[in-house]
């Protein structure tokens, strides 16, 4: 595999077929079969996940549409925190209440947009506006955001630490 290739693997594997399959069992209705599936990938804990709620499936596990979202935030903050090390900031925290709509669009459910709003604290004052300007490289080096067909934008606030004795 070259530098410039690089491949992630994942496992999926249905788990809610039930133990005596009938015509009428819980897979014989889109009401009626399990959501639930198991991700797995070489290396790392299993992930439970599910429908979207809204797919009938269980609200208290991931699903792909979160997954989406969470890959796009987490993407966008390890792009801005190389970023801003590249350049000698230090950040302090960073946080992202991020929100994607998925709508109607072309006859298809799709998500039509992805908003990032990270809430970032930086070391020095100094540099608060190279570290806001820093989201837009960001964002272009964001290998997930690179890769989806909707927008994704950001409505990043910098601030600096406040120092306490």
């Amino acid at each position: 595999m070259s530098a410039r290739e690089h491949r992630f693997v994942a496992t999926l594997t249905w788990t809610g077929a039930p133990l005596v399959v009938s015509p009428d069992g819980p897979r014989a209705t889109y009401d009626g079969y399990s959501r639930e599936c198991r991700v797995e990938m070489p290396g790392k804990p299993p992930l439970i996940a599910s429908a979207a709620e809204a797919f009938r499936g269980d609200p208290k596990l991931y699903n792909p549409e979160d997954m989406l979202v969470a890959a796009l935030s987490a993407c966008h903050a390890l792009s801005y925190l190389a970023e801003c090390a590249r350049v000698g900031i230090g950040v302090v925290s960073y946080r992202d209440e991020a929100e994607g709509v998925m709508a109607i669009q072309d006859k298809k459910m799709r998500f039509v947009s992805v908003l990032l709003k990270p809430e970032v604290v930086i070391a020095d004052a100094a540099l608060i506006e190279k570290a806001k300007a820093l989201h837009a490289a960001a964002h272009d080096g964001c290998f997930i955001a690179n890769s989806v067909n909707f927008p994704v934008t950001h409505a990043a606030t910098v601030k600096a630490a406040t120092l306490t004795a």
